[in-house]
């Protein structure tokens, strides 16, 4: 085994750069792929491209007879561009994207073939669903799922293949993926946000969520990680000792990017540009080897299957540049994990973003209004909040001093808290003119300045406001945007569904005018929410304590925080916002608790065979040595070998402490396992979470203290100063 660490070195440090050809600027390669408007345009009948643009602006449905007529030309598109297979691409509840081509080509009898794609296989296809995630809500023999066409997101070829965005739905109509719930909750945010839009401009007749991530990631040699079991089967380590330099010296982020890095970044930029995701930043993150991938924001459901579609083709792109690129949220102990920041805001169909102020009082309270709703529901729905990103992988990251803790607070800036501070105290009612006056001018109007130079910053908030948006930052790095996205989008829906109503209620029974009832509810809302607001250090003990007199839950890992799913009053949000049933929570909720005993259970027999059969036998084998060195001693001095072999001798004793550890503790662990696996659900999780877990860490220390004392010559796994530095 330390041939092959060994091996995978010497392959590693031989690695060139491989030579990027650049193929055009950018924005003539961008979209080149994809069966965009322009593709649409040239391909499509004017009838067949109105109902498509009708489709994705309005949600009205495809004719059969204009599906036919549109999938001859996304054929003929798709052929020009090299494909030969069609697949209906869509995002099961494994979190990844799921995929089963059908060729073009069909025989039509005397020997002769041609290609064909009616809109039946366009608009519908019927994939196995048994060997999918589905939560109890059909049986294995009960297998037929469908799949159906997504105009909103376009389709996209992608190798020799035609993509078709699709939902992903049981026969009885019960949501299997991803996608569904995610629409269901932007047209509850678009329907609820329009109404109250039209106390400002009447114009608005639709508002689009827009999405912006950042995904970090890790790249690591391939030969490397192909000599590290537990990075191959887990996606990250579960033992290995600490170098002497990881990120203690500030000096990787940012910094220059290293050459081969540098080329893989340029060919997956490429491919990015040809499938219409239109990234725009990339650097260097914290960790050794940790790097960063930003796009332009996007419609919400777009940039989620662009996230989607971007994790495949940094693996696949990956692959041509001998690296394995690692999603997990902590591969590495003692360096910061990676996590996938959400930047979410509102935007009109008149082009306002409704979390940024605009140039008049009017605009303002506008902003005010959206801004004010989005922390009340955070504040109502915390505990939701904190189970859309829950993992347990993320549960490794989250309150770790890298990544905000598992208490939800929303972070606004000392300056928009004085704002917010002075709208609390407007009298309650009616305005005379003068306070009308000097609300509008003086706490309103100084909006956009205050923004312009006083946007301040914290790292440690889970949900901050930057400016012109709120960014959520505990989604790990591996998640499917979809889950927190469909979380927030729903609790804002709900909540400007209940403001709209109790603005209309001031108007008609108390009087009030437009912007005085509009003052009167947010006032309410301020001091309603105030206690979800936190400017402070999120990862200090103080706000732990603050937190807990406030009344903030601190769930702080996935078992504990999936809870809140199930709730009467989760399962009464989705419902009334049509985003799910209860079947549908129930089910996500039971897959997600599954998922999460599956992934210790796997990561917890690796960990005891990695420990028995290959740390065990190479400390028995550097054991042996010391043996015979001490044997040897002896026979050439007699006694005054223990003098000589002391250090020898120790070494042979702390060897056997440390076997005797591992073997003690995997037994424990294994009995506790088996345990965990007679129960279900709910008890599974939280044994699984609570009695088998923590001995990762006691298998570990002793397995990362023979690390140290054994020959590094014979030390079997590749290294952390390998994995991480070797490039």
């Amino acid at each position: 085994m330390s041939t092959l660490r060994f091996n995978a070195l010497k392959e590693t440090l031989n690695r060139k750069p491989l030579e990027i050809e650049e193929k055009g600027l950018r924005s003539e390669l961008f979209g080149k792929n994809v069966f965009n408007e322009h593709a649409m345009l040239q391909h499509l009948t004017k009838d067949a491209y109105k109902s498509v643009m009708n489709a994705i602006e309005f949600g009205s449905k495809i004719d059969r007879k204009i599906a036919d007529h549109i999938s001859t030309g996304m054929k003929a598109w798709a052929i020009s561009k090299g494909a030969t297979h069609y697949t209906h691409w869509f995002q099961p509840l494994t979190g990844a994207t799921a995929e089963k081509h059908d060729a073009f080509f069909e025989t039509i009898g005397n020997g002769r073939a041609m290609e064909k794609f009616g809109g039946g296989q366009l608009v519908q296809q019927e994939p196995d669903a048994s060997s999918f995630p589905n939560g109890g809500i059909r049986n294995t023999f009960e297998a037929r799922g469908y799949t159906a066409w997504d105009p909103t997101s376009p389709a996209f070829v992608y190798g020799t293949t035609l993509c078709i965005p699709t939902i992903f739905v049981a026969y009885t109509g019960e949501a299997l993926d991803n996608k569904a719930p995610l629409l269901r909750a932007l047209q509850a945010v678009d329907n609820a946000a329009t109404a109250v839009c039209k106390y400002f401009d009447k114009n608005v007749s639709k508002v689009n969520a827009s999405l912006g991530w950042e995904q970090e990631y890790f790249l690591i040699d391939s030969a490397l990680a192909a000599a590290r079991p537990d990075i191959t089967l887990t996606g990250r380590t579960l033992l290995g000792h600490s170098p002497a330099k990881g990120q203690q010296l500030d000096d990787h982020y940012f910094g220059s990017i290293p050459n081969r890095v540098m080329s893989y970044m340029r060919d997956l930029e490429n491919e990015c540009m040809l499938l219409g995701i239109p990234v725009k930043t990339r650097h260097n993150e914290v960790a050794p080897n940790q790097f960063e991938l930003a796009p332009i924001f996007e419609e919400a459901n777009l940039a989620v299957d662009h996230n989607s579609l971007l994790m495949d083709v940094m693996e696949k792109v990956a692959q041509r540049h001998q690296f394995k690129v690692l999603f997990h949220e902590k591969p590495f102990a003692g360096i910061n994990g990676s996590g996938k920041h959400n930047n979410w805001s509102l935007a009109t169909n008149t082009g306002v973003n409704l979390l940024s102020p605009g140039k008049t009082p009017m605009k303002n309270l506008q902003f005010l209004t959206f801004f004010v709703n989005t922390i009340k529901a955070v504040h109502d729905n915390e505990e939701l909040i904190r189970a859309a990103f829950a993992s347990a992988s993320n549960d490794h990251r989250l309150g770790a001093n890298e990544a905000p803790p598992a208490i939800i607070s929303v972070f606004i800036g000392s300056q928009l808290s004085a704002v917010l501070d002075e709208l609390e105290n407007v009298t309650k009612g009616k305005l005379s003119p003068e306070e009308k006056t000097d609300l509008k001018l003086n706490i309103v109007g100084k909006i956009p300045e205050i923004l312009l130079d006083n946007t301040d910053r914290n790292r440690t908030s889970p949900f901050a406001f930057t400016g012109n948006k709120f960014e959520l930052r505990a989604v790990g790095s591996i998640a499917n945007c979809a889950g927190p996205m469909t979380v927030l989008n729903t609790i804002i829906a709900k909540q400007l569904k209940d403001f709209k109503v109790e603005v209309d209620v001031l108007i008609a029974e108390k009087d009030l005018k437009k912007d005085e009832a509009v003052f009167n509810i947010l006032r309410e809302y301020i001091k309603d929410s105030k206690k979800i607001r936190f400017e402070g250090n999120g990862y200090g003990e103080a706000w732990e304590k603050e937190a807990k007199k406030r009344g903030l839950s601190n769930n702080k890992n996935t078992p504990e925080a999936l809870k809140a799913q199930i709730s009467k009053k989760a399962f009464d949000l989705y419902e009334e916002m049509d985003v799910m049933s209860k079947v549908e929570v129930e089910a996500r909720h039971e897959i997600e608790l599954d998922e999460y005993m599956l992934r210790i259970q796997i990561e917890g027999r690796v960990l005891g065979d990695i420990a028995r059969n290959h740390v065990i036998p190479t400390a028995i084998r550097y054991q042996n040595t010391l043996i015979e060195n001490v044997s040897g001693l002896k026979n050439i001095f007699g006694d005054d070998f223990k003098k000589l072999a002391a250090e020898q001798i120790d070494l042979i004793e702390k060897i056997s402490e440390h076997i005797a550890g591992i073997n003690s503790k995997v037994n424990a662990m294994t009995e506790e396992r088996k345990k965990a696996n007679h129960l279900k659900g709910q008890k599974a999780a939280e044994a699984y979470c609570n009695n088998v877990r923590p001995y990762f860490e006691e298998i570990r220390y002793h397995c990362d203290k023979l690390e140290l004392l054994v020959d590094d010559n014979i030390w079997p796994l590749v290294k952390y100063r390998e994995l991480l530095f070797t490039r």
